[in-house]
C-alpha cells in the first residue's frame, strides 16, 4: 500500500462525503432499493419520478430532491426520454471511490 499522508487522507474522505450524505437518509436508501429492483426486474433504463413516487408517501418535489442528492453524488444518473427523466443506478464508480477510501485508511493506520 502506498504511503498516506493525514491530509490526503482528510482531503479524500472530504472528496467521498456526498456519498455518506446521500448513503445516509433512509428515504434515499428506499429509492436505490426501487431502482435496483427496477433493473433487476427488467427495467435497465431506470424509473422516472412518477414511478418512483408511486412507491413511496412522499411528493413529487420531495422525490426530486432526494433524486438531485442522488445524482449529485453519482449513484444514480439521468436520462431524458420525451418529457421524463429516467433515473438508474450507477454504483460501480462510486463503489470504486468507496474501496480506494478503504485502502487509504488502512494504509495510513498500516503505517503507524
Amino acid at each position: 500500500t502506498a504511503m498516506v499522508d493525514a491530509k490526503t487522507l482528510k482531503d479524500y474522505f472530504h472528496e467521498c462525503m456526498p456519498l455518506f450524505i446521500a448513503l445516509g437518509d433512509e428515504v434515499r436508501l428506499g429509492i436505490i432499493e426501487s431502482l435496483s429492483t427496477a433493473a433487476k426486474n427488467g427495467h435497465p433504463e431506470g424509473l422516472n419520478v412518477n414511478d418512483i413516487t408511486s412507491q413511496t408517501n412522499l411528493s413529487r418535489p420531495a422525490i426530486s430532491h432526494h433524486l438531485k442528492i442522488l445524482k449529485d453524488s453519482g449513484i444514480v444518473s439521468v436520462r431524458q426520454s420525451g418529457t421524463s427523466n429516467y433515473y438508474r443506478l450507477t454504483l460501480l464508480e462510486c463503489t470504486h471511490r468507496l474501496m480506494r477510501l478503504g485502502t487509504m485508511v488502512e494504509g495510513f493506520y498500516s503505517e503507524k
